[in-house]
């Protein structure tokens, strides 16, 4: 259901959508032929398994950019290879060094170190060309890729995501073929493993920890196919392991349980084990809430926790009689919570009176399969560029529920490989490692509790009920925070595996349409743009599929900008920055922890503001359909325009007062701001 890589179907694929026509090389060559100033890529071949390199040189030579040169060994040429723009590496250069005298000689720009077992496609270099065209600030560009069956028949597509660091971990993302620019491979140790796939890989590591995140970039096509060799010796763990102890990490790297050949890293809990909120909204459901508290209270090993069960007008004696029991326990409160059911403001109460340091958000109908899922959560959790952690979701039959959240072309939201069996790792394991995602289902979500206060709680007034969690991740994104979905902590949700997208009939439809409509003024150029759904890749609800055409490149916009917008500018521009330096470690952590808490003092007026406003906004909407006289609507908008207007004007006030407040607490040196275009 999710086997996007059937052979025959990728063949036909390739095929209709993979394969240079005439007018289309023409196209290319005669674009070639206008660059002013091409750069040159000088490619470096690492010889792999006794492996011949005419396949490989062969595909270079063919490549319509011509402005390139490769380096290889000098025992390695074959006879053939008259090509001036094929240098040579001296035999009497060791084998640990080849790649850095390669390097020092090199005259390109950028530098692609690929092995004899790739060859390119024919456009490899000319749309990585393209790529730093439009992105004139990235550093490292990394392509799709498949392999190449013993009849040389393209098979077994690994159409990747935007950059992702936790996906770098459990294997080499970068993959086969990649372009640094030259001056990001200058400064940093050449690799010595005598494994080529490890060289290739602890140097991809340490080239994308040292640039800035955004200065990674995905070029969504298939540039690079890898003959299928036996399995190498087991480098992967090993060379993560390495680069961990260098960036001064305590985490373990061991196999993934459910696709061994890729990595797990295991993140070390602070020390002392930080407290834990466990926030449980409910009302009635005594079968329910008696299975969820049971799994917190009794099958969670966790020892540094409270549970806080909000309750929204339960009248079941049952429910009633449980949560008396409940109160009597030391880790348990019961907050009460009257009133119309809104899911974002149960869950903003909460997290004001929590004692906890990281906020779980807890569906009454989950149970825990593993007595330690609380602990991965909250180890990733505690990482510093991490803002939000989901879990994998299984429903009651063990199928998948829950394993990340793309959209599609209609910005329906999608859950990841819905309906795979749970021993499934997904295609290149995609359910078997930590991933980066835009959002993950707050059925079973954790963030610090500052994050989620740094980022304007939940939007408890357009969300009451739907896509508050959803806003919630996106809004972390947007303040610099990674979101990931970790399989390490599973539990079964108990929703039903026939329920569709959406609500079918009367009035939670109405309520439905009406906060998606809201979620998509709101978040549509983000979520349009989404990097970790591959335009080849069409994620539906049901299944998986290659997307037949693929989806088109959508120019790169700006944030949503609409009056609704519910994102505070100012503290989320100095947000980001914060996070962003801390990535570059320009920043110490104390420094940036300063930095936080200075953005916490003047955070609350600014959403405040905009708070009102967007109250205002929605009071109109409702207001306007439930009168049907056009001179009453007509006096109403006025009026409730009149009061935006003036909360506008206030907001805007409230925005020049902060921007000073936090330019002049937070100095950050100009020169980090002019590196990262803020």
């Amino acid at each position: 259901m999710h086997d996007y890589t059937d052979v025959s179907r990728y063949i036909g694929w390739i095929a209709a959508y993979d394969t240079l026509n005439h007018e289309q090389r023409a196209a290319a060559i005669t674009a070639i032929g206008a660059i002013d100033s091409p750069p040159l890529f000088s490619l470096i071949l690492i010889p792999t398994g006794g492996l011949a390199t005419d396949r490989t040189l062969r595909s270079v030579v063919a490549q319509l950019y011509p402005f390139w040169e490769i380096w290889i060994s000098e025992q390695d040429r074959p006879g053939w290879a008259t090509d001036t723009r094929i240098k040579t590496v001296p035999s009497s250069v060791s084998y640990s060094d080849r790649l850095r005298y390669a390097l020092e000689r090199a005259s390109g720009g950028f530098v692609s170190p690929i092995t004899s077992d790739v060859s390119l496609a024919q456009c490899a270099l000319y749309d990585i060309f393209c790529a730093s065209v439009e992105n004139p600030n990235g550093a490292i560009f990394y392509s799709d890729e498949d392999q190449l069956d013993q009849r040389n028949a393209r098979c077994r597509p690994w159409l990747k995501t935007g950059w992702d660091p936790d996906r770098m971990l459990a294997c080499n993302l970068i993959g086969q073929f990649a372009a640094y620019r030259r001056e990001v491979l200058m400064r940093i140790s050449m690799p010595e493993d005598a494994d080529p796939q490890a060289r290739l890989y602890a140097l991809a590591l340490s080239a994308t920890w040292s640039v800035v995140p955004s200065r990674v970039i995905h070029v969504a096509k298939l540039l690079a196919h890898r003959s299928i060799l036996p399995a190498s010796a087991p480098y992967m763990a090993a060379v993560v392991q390495r680069f961990l102890r260098a960036i001064g990490s305590d985490a373990e790297v061991s196999p993934a349980p459910l696709a061994p050949q890729f990595n797990r890293v295991t993140w070390p809990l602070p020390n002392p084990l930080p407290r834990v909120t466990i926030i449980l909204p409910t009302r009635d459901g005594a079968e329910l809430l008696a299975r969820s508290t049971s799994a917190v209270l009794e099958r969670t090993n966790y020892a540094n926790l409270e549970l806080l069960v909000v309750d929204n007008d339960t009248v079941e004696p049952n429910a009633l009689a449980l949560l008396d029991r409940l109160r009597a326990k030391p880790n348990v409160r019961v907050l009460a919570h009257p009133g119309a059911f809104n899911y974002a403001a149960m869950n903003n109460r909460a997290a004001e009176v929590a004692s906890g340091e990281v906020l779980v958000l807890l569906n009454s109908d989950t149970d825990v399969l593993n007595p330690d899922w609380l602990r991965e959560m909250v180890s990733q959790a505690c990482r510093l560029d991490v803002g939000v952690v989901g879990a994998r979701l299984l429903y009651k039959d063990g199928r998948v529920q829950h394993a990340g959240i793309v959209f599609n072309d209609d910005m329906d939201i999608i859950h990841q490989f819905r309906l795979s069996t749970a021993s499934d790792p997904g295609a290149n394991a995609e359910l078997a490692v930590v991933r980066s995602v835009l959002a993950v289902t707050g059925a079973c979500l954790g963030i610090r509790k500052d994050v989620f206060f740094e980022v304007g709680q939940m939007d408890d007034v357009s969300f009451p009920i739907g896509f508050n969690d959803i806003d919630l991740c996106l809004r972390a994104g947007d303040h610099g925070y990674r979101v990931i979905v970790t399989p390490f902590a599973e539990l079964t949700h108990l929703e039903s595996a026939t329920l569709g997208v959406g609500v079918s009939t009367g009035a939670k439809r109405d309520r439905y349409m009406a906060e998606r409509s809201r979620f998509q003024a709101r978040w549509a150029s983000v979520v349009t743009l989404d990097p970790f759904h591959n335009r080849n890749l069409a994620h539906g609800w049901e299944k998986t599929d290659l997307a037949a055409p693929p989806r088109r490149d959508i120019p790169a916009r700006m944030l949503a900008q609409s009056d609704s917008e519910a994102i505070t500018p100012t503290t989320l521009r100095w947000s980001r920055t914060l996070q962003r330096l801390a990535f570059s470690r320009a920043f110490s952590n104390a420094e940036l922890e300063k930095g936080r808490k200075i953005l916490a003092t003047v955070r609350g007026s600014e959403a405040e503001a905009l708070r009102q406003r967007d109250a205002a906004e929605l009071a109109r909407e409702i207001a306007q359909k439930r009168v049907v006289d056009a001179e009453t609507i007509s006096a109403q908008n006025t009026e409730y325009l009149g009061q935006i207007s003036v909360l506008s004007k206030k907001y805007d006030a409230v925005i020049q007062s902060t921007t000073w407040k936090i330019a002049k607490n937070i100095q950050i040196p100009i020169r980090y701001l002019r590196a990262f275009n803020l």
